[in-house]
């Protein structure tokens, strides 16, 4: 995650019940005898998680279960991003970057933010990588092309089905330099219809398969994530992060939104003055509706507590 030669030590925190399997997973983490691996806590003691750390990798949360509404796991995972934004602002180093996987990972990254007002806003950031790298997968299969080849696509939105997958700016290595990807797909049906919807329920279809969410593909968009954060996005490329908007784009600030970014010295910064045209337009702003509507909806769990 941090590249070939960094050491890590990895504090790991769960809630009590699952206290015996943490454990577990410790013991694999031992016995895996990774060369990098300089130490591994593993804790249900907040305090004792988030002592020092430089990084914090939120995937914990409340799942919505069937039956629950919308507000129920709302309000959960709002209690639980609340207690962790007062232990990282506590206890975690002054420079922590902070990346929320958990769902709503918009929203949860958003109270963290509210409640960790002396973490800079810059340094909480939640996952849309997957979504990223979801799209990238996508255009490959379709074009029979090595997934390194494709660039610049772009997730705008919320980490949900409203998310917005775009290709209006990326482009694919062919054996005659770089060409846009929706003139080397040559079809605007497919790209403007089950392109964006099987990207925006990907997630789901992977449920319906495995009978569980995504696990690898989240873990290696995680670092994916990380990795170009703290070491810089190659020269000509951006990624997909959520991150507070500033009103780029026409984007309400005061909303965790997933922006192009390129990341440079370990500072991400939004891709501006790309052309955006009716269809983006429209399915960036209803994207963004719904966040507003998921913040007025966190802030009511708070009212409520």
């Amino acid at each position: 995650m941090l590249g070939p030669d960094q050491p890590v030590i990895i504090h790991m925190l769960d809630i009590e019940p699952a206290a015996e399997a943490l454990n577990g997973v410790k013991m694999e983490l031992i016995d895996a005898a990774f060369p990098l691996l300089k130490d591994v806590v593993a804790t249900t003691n907040v305090v004792e998680a988030c002592q020092g750390v430089n990084i914090a990798v939120m995937v914990g949360g409340f799942p919505r279960k069937e039956g629950m509404e919308r507000k129920d796991v709302m309000s959960k995972n709002v209690s639980i991003y609340k207690a962790q934004a007062s232990a990282l602002e506590q206890h975690a180093a002054p420079d922590c970057k902070v990346l929320v996987v958990a769902n709503p990972a918009n929203t949860n990254a958003l109270i963290l933010k509210e409640f960790a007002p002396s973490i800079p806003e810059k340094n909480i950031t939640c996952l849309t990588r997957l979504d990223h790298n979801r799209a990238l997968g996508q255009i490959s299969e379709k074009l029979n092309v090595h997934v390194s080849d494709v660039r610049n696509v772009i997730i705008w939105g919320n980490h949900s089905s409203t998310q917005y997958p775009d290709i209006n700016h990326a482009t694919v290595k062919t054996t005659n330099g770089e060409e846009s990807v929706r003139d080397a797909i040559a079809n605007d049906n497919w790209l403007n219809t089950e392109f964006i919807t099987t990207v925006q329920q990907r997630g789901a279809t992977i449920i319906k398969a495995r009978k569980l969410s995504s696990a690898l593909s989240a873990a290696s968009a995680a670092c994916d994530h990380i990795r170009d954060w703290v070491l810089g996005t190659p020269k000509g490329t951006w990624v997909s992060m959520g991150v507070y908007s500033d009103g780029s784009y026409g984007i309400q600030p005061g909303i965790i939104y997933s922006f192009p970014v390129t990341c440079e010295k370990g500072q991400w910064s939004i891709v501006n003055g790309l052309k955006i045209d009716e269809l983006s337009r429209e399915k960036m702003d209803a994207t963004a509706k719904e966040l507003m509507e998921e913040k007025t909806l966190a802030y009511s769990c708070l009212i409520d507590d």
